[in-house]
């Protein structure tokens, strides 16, 4: 004999609205996070494209600086502001100009047994 659907466990009866219920929220869900990480990509893109303009405004600044910099470097630069500012600076006298000699490199062990000759040997200064 048949049973009657009100003698029917609870499990039987909720069991496929259950399972549809799940399904929907697997698929909410899923859909949901997606369009999260669309909406996360968007906007580290747009990060990027800022810090990029960012970037390309620093380099042209730098640019300009480092070009006003050899500008203000410059000899002729130099003379005019000494003279805007009253200095009296002069250009040197060939008298008050000192060359020196480069250091010739040498060996290390020959170096070496130079410099501890000069540390063990006084040197005198005159004035």
């Amino acid at each position: 004999m048949a049973k009657n659907r009100k003698h029917q466990s609870a499990e039987i009866r909720f069991g496929p609205a259950l399972k549809a219920f799940l399904l929907c929220l697997f698929i909410a869900g899923s859909s949901l996070g997606y369009v999260w990480q669309k909406s996360q990509i968007y906007e580290l893109g747009q990060q990027i494209r800022r810090r990029e303009l960012r970037l390309k405004d620093l380099q042209v600044q730098n640019e300009k600086l480092l070009g006003q910099l050899k500008l203000m470097r410059s000899p002729q630069y130099l003379a005019e502001r000494v003279k805007e500012m009253n200095l009296g600076l002069v250009p040197s006298q060939p008298s008050q100009v000192w060359y020196l000699k480069e250091p010739v490199k040498s060996e290390p062990a020959t170096h070496n047994r130079e410099m501890a000759s000069r540390q063990s040997t006084p040197v005198a200064m005159n004035e």
